[in-house]
């Protein structure tokens, strides 16, 4: 009897192979982790990983409808919260 109902584990990424994924260079990826305005990331055994569904998540939040910024979510900028890059 084969099992085909059973999920396949979750997928990590390190940071280069997570940028490449996004189409990202590595240093903006660290950039929005320093920042938190990235995508959820974990840290096992002192490694950065990403999950790849965390990844199209975060990606996801970047889908947009319409050029009217009233209209649509950002994914900002990997500038520090509250130096204007949020219009805060």
């Amino acid at each position: 009897m084969t099992d085909t109902e059973t999920p396949l584990p979750p997928r990590f990424l390190r940071t280069p192979e997570a940028a490449r994924h996004l189409g990202l260079s590595g240093r903006t990826l660290e950039k929005h982790r320093c920042y938190g305005t990235g995508p959820v990331y974990r840290k096992i055994g002192g490694r950065v990983v990403y999950a790849l569904s965390d990844l199209n998540a975060w990606a996801d939040r970047a889908a947009r409808t319409s050029t009217d910024p009233a209209v649509s979510r950002a994914v900002w900028p990997a500038r520090r919260l509250g130096d204007g890059s949020r219009g805060v």
